[in-house]
């Protein structure tokens, strides 16, 4: 059975967020092994491996990258394995622009970056420049996001690996930007 199966939903990208948590909740009391507690050994492992299986399920389907994934998975592309690397000169420019940004970023951070009078940048600069970089990050993203639904939604799979892969990419550089706002 898979995911979508468990929780008797359209094997799909779109999902209501809502309508997945309120399914996982009665789900998840209907397979609690708490339920159990009194029943053979056999039906109390089963219980736990269903449980467990039910966590797995909802992690995946929950968050919309594990959820595309998971669907390329359904249709035997295993992006976890791959060790394609995208060709898309725009896009590996547009990564070297994001790194050379971060890594004025975190200069600024840092205090290496000086102005022309050698004094230390405003300090209202590195705030800024993050939430700036952040907010151009998520539009990017939400960008890839929804070229993502509709390759999908179109079953153009080679197109939607790709676009994962380049959300994959958006995803650490978010972790990055986050650490960097973590220093501040």
């Amino acid at each position: 059975m898979n995911h979508f199966e468990m929780f008797n939903l359209p094997v799909q990208f779109a999902l209501d967020s809502a309508d997945l948590q309120k399914r996982y909740r009665q789900l998840q009391q209907t397979l609690h092994p708490d339920r159990f507690a009194n029943a053979s050994e056999r039906d109390r492992l089963l219980a736990v491996q269903r449980s467990s299986q039910l966590n797995d399920a909802y992690s995946t389907l929950r968050e919309p990258l594990a959820r595309a994934e998971y669907l390329l998975h359904l249709q035997g592309i295993d992006l976890a394995h791959e060790q394609t690397t995208l060709r898309d000169p725009e896009f590996l420019m547009a990564q070297m622009e994001w790194r050379e940004r971060l890594e004025e970023l975190e200069q600024l951070l840092r205090g290496r970056h000086l102005s022309p009078d050698g004094l230390s940048a405003c300090p209202l600069a590195v705030p800024l420049a993050l939430e700036r970089a952040e907010k151009d990050l998520e539009a990017e993203a939400q960008q890839l996001f929804q070229q993502l639904e509709q390759a999908l939604a179109e079953q153009q799979y080679e197109a939607a690996a790709i676009l994962i892969r380049k959300l994959k990419f958006m995803a650490k550089l978010r972790i990055e930007l986050e650490g960097l706002e973590d220093q501040l």
